[in-house]
């Protein structure tokens, strides 16, 4: 008999109790009618902070978001199958990003499911594709016990989605059961022989790369870097990782390019491809006449650890078995650009960013073809973390901003958000007011759909049309970001030149609580 037992809660209450004991304190919450016994629980629960989002994309997204920074899982609340599906996109960059995340799914009440109310739906079957671990609760009095096997499960190495599905019923109903904490599950183990394998590739003379996936930590990336040095091998990471620690005095790793053509090109030759907690690399489409496959005809393909085992552990196994030890790594200097003048653009917006972005700030990246100026001036910009979409799926930078803001209080997040993406999930600025969270986003307003208008001549389409430029296009009307931020109580700013840019940078980064620049690049 448990310390709790004996005496009667709510099953919802057992869960939040749950939670918090386990050191799952925050939920970002989009609560409906079977959800209203885990919402009257926070009451009694005041170790749990519950953020609260207007669409489940903002709230999926602000967990994922969470997670990559946190390293432990939020939980989210969510309404029955069509508020899980309305979330299931940032899931999805979630998923792919292996990041922990509890969701917490509302459900009819067990005897009602029978009648096909129209709410209902098949919450497993939506589940399933995104969680790593599904279950739903049958009483009351199992409704602890699943909550601390979601939380161990999220944190299975390197991280994955449970989600638990809650009757109305297993909420309401009385209960005196309690669950404590579950053991975490640990990586496994350094496979010798895969790092015996690696280091034979390394020492052969032949063309290596070191491909490396997951999150690139500054130690990681300092270790990985000097096994590069000492075999001659080169050291790159995957297009879009969840978190990469960057700027000065760190190691700034090349990422294989998005386009395949030239991710080819820069693979071409390579004898040796190992894989860090990665997989082969792949064009993200396929395209007519071009490569998909991207690992060159003959090279040996050699995996040092799975992405579940312990990622550290192999590196230094392997620097040890290469020699690795008496070299220091590579790091990036002290290197701010100057201030920009004259026209706006994504060159001298990324000029402004890293000569004025703060130390241990968070950047949040769905910028689009817009962001590679940023993504070069801050390279010797202070040391900071840069959060990438591991997905694909738009409508990630927002939301994501949220999460790592509520994870890493103190700290400034800078949102490089793409107009088109970020109307995805709009709602995100609302929360962020709310919550008044240090965020300043940065809206490269093209007005376009900038990416989509280079892939419709990368897939073989005829020549675009009147109607089919219409498609890809933000015009008639315009986005009017600045209004937009404006309605949700927001501060807003509107930059149309490289100083108007500038002033409003500096001003949003020492303005308490979140602030928006709309920054007008001519697209048309």
């Amino acid at each position: 008999m448990t310390e709790a037992q004996g005496k009667s809660r709510t099953g919802a209450e057992s869960l939040v109790q749950t939670f918090v004991d386990s050191g799952v304190d925050v939920c970002f919450a989009n609560p409906g009618t079977s959800e209203m016994h885990f919402v009257a629980a926070l009451d009694t629960h005041p170790q749990m902070r519950c953020v609260l989002g207007l669409f489940e994309g903002v709230v999926t997204g602000a967990a994922d978001g969470y997670g990559r920074m946190k390293g432990t899982p939020a939980a989210t609340l969510l309404h029955l199958g069509p508020g899980l599906g309305n979330g299931l996109a940032n899931l999805h960059n979630a998923k792919k990003a292996r990041t922990p995340i509890v969701n917490v799914v509302g459900e009819h009440a067990t005897y009602h499911r029978k009648y096909d109310a129209p709410l209902t739906s098949d919450v497993e079957g939506i589940a399933r594709p995104v969680s790593g671990w599904v279950k739903v609760s049958q009483s009351a009095d199992d409704v602890a016990a699943d909550g601390a096997e979601a939380i161990q499960a999220a944190l299975t190495p390197p991280g994955q989605i449970s989600t638990l599905i809650l009757p109305a019923d297993t909420a309401w109903n009385p209960t005196a059961a309690s669950a404590a904490p579950l053991p975490q599950v640990a990586p496994a183990a350094v496979d010798t022989t895969q790092v015996d394998a690696a280091a034979r590739a390394l020492r052969s003379g032949q063309p290596c790369v070191l491909l490396m996936g997951g999150t690139l930590s500054a130690e990681r990336t300092a270790l990985a870097d000097r096994i590069a040095q000492v075999t001659d091998a080169r050291l790159l990471s995957d297009t879009f990782v969840p978190r990469v620690q960057r700027g000065a005095g760190r190691v700034d790793v090349q990422r294989l390019p998005y386009f395949g053509e030239q991710a080819a090109d820069v693979l071409a030759g390579t004898a040796h491809l190992i894989l860090i907690s990665s997989q082969p690399p792949v064009t993200f489409f396929a395209y007519p006449d071009k490569p998909n496959w991207l690992t060159p005809e003959g090279c040996t393909l050699h995996t040092l650890v799975e992405r579940d085992g312990d990622i550290d552990g192999s590196l230094q196994a392997l620097a040890e078995a290469v020699g690795a030890g008496s070299v220091g790594p590579r790091v990036y200097p002290v290197e701010r650009p100057e201030l920009p003048s004259g026209a706006l653009s994504p060159r001298t917006i990324g000029q402004a960013v890293g000569h004025l972005l703060p130390e241990d700030a968070i950047l949040v990246d769905e910028s689009g073809v817009s962001g590679g100026g940023t993504t070069y001036a801050t390279r010797g910009a202070p040391p900071h973390d840069t959060l990438l979409l591991t997905g694909g799926s738009i409508g990630f930078g927002l939301p994501q901003a949220v999460g790592a803001a509520v994870a890493s209080p103190g700290r400034r997040v800078v949102s490089l958000q793409a107009d088109g993406s970020g109307m995805y999930t709009v709602q995100a600025l609302w929360t962020q007011v709310r919550e008044q969270l240090n965020i300043t986003t940065i809206i490269f307003s093209n007005r376009k759909y900038g990416i989509l208008q280079v892939e419709f001549g990368r897939v073989g389409a005829h020549n675009p049309g009147p109607k089919a430029m219409s498609m890809l296009e933000l015009t008639n009307p315009d986005l009017n970001w600045s209004s937009l931020a404006d309605g949700m109580g927001m501060q807003a700013f509107v930059a149309t030149t490289a100083e108007e840019f500038t002033r409003a940078l500096s001003a949003s980064l020492v303005h308490d609580g979140p602030s928006l620049i709309e920054a007008v690049i001519d697209g048309r």
